[in-house]
């Protein structure tokens, strides 16, 4: 069967968002990088760059993507760190420049209630719509036919009767 064009056109952005983010597993490249860092901020780095979502790949963190973008925030937490800034003003940097989104776990406020409360919105929506659904059809159904077919005959007898 012939894909649309449309459908077409999503394969390949499908594919070229996979090929710029590569797989997961450049722990090399991580490891290199926060080697220069005294154990504690080890930790700190590796913590932190799994906090926060690769903006090209969005389903990534940081951690787990070969984007260049995600290079460069792992670069600037890095140098961050090395500076002597806490995780919170590193937070505070990050979203500030990219928005909560960059956030794995985004704070509960007022602009990211939709990102909190959405999912379970929607949830409810389509168990909601699904129930409607088999609702409609079930009024739908024909009446069961036995009891047509016992009025029927008690119809019938009546009529003889008479």
């Amino acid at each position: 069967m012939m894909r649309s064009y449309q459908e077409k056109l999503r394969l390949v952005a499908a594919l070229l968002l996979c090929a710029m983010c590569g797989l997961p597993g450049h722990a090399q490249a991580v490891t290199a990088q926060d080697s220069t860092l005294p154990a504690e901020k080890q930790l700190r780095y590796r913590n932190l760059i799994n906090e926060l979502r690769c903006l090209v790949c969005q389903n990534q963190t940081i951690a787990d993507s070969n984007a260049e973008l995600a290079t460069d925030l792992r670069k600037q937490v890095h140098q961050r760190i090395a500076a002597g800034e806490t995780d919170d003003e590193i937070r505070s940097y990050v979203t500030e420049r990219y928005g909560d989104f960059v956030l794995y776990k985004p704070p509960l406020t007022a602009r990211t209630l939709l990102l909190w409360v959405g999912p379970f919105a929607l949830l409810v929506i389509v168990i909601a719509a699904v129930l409607l659904r088999f609702r409609r059809k079930k009024s739908m159904l024909p009446p069961d036919k036995s009891v047509d077919s016992e009025r029927l005959a008690q119809l019938l007898k009546d009529d003889e009767a008479s």
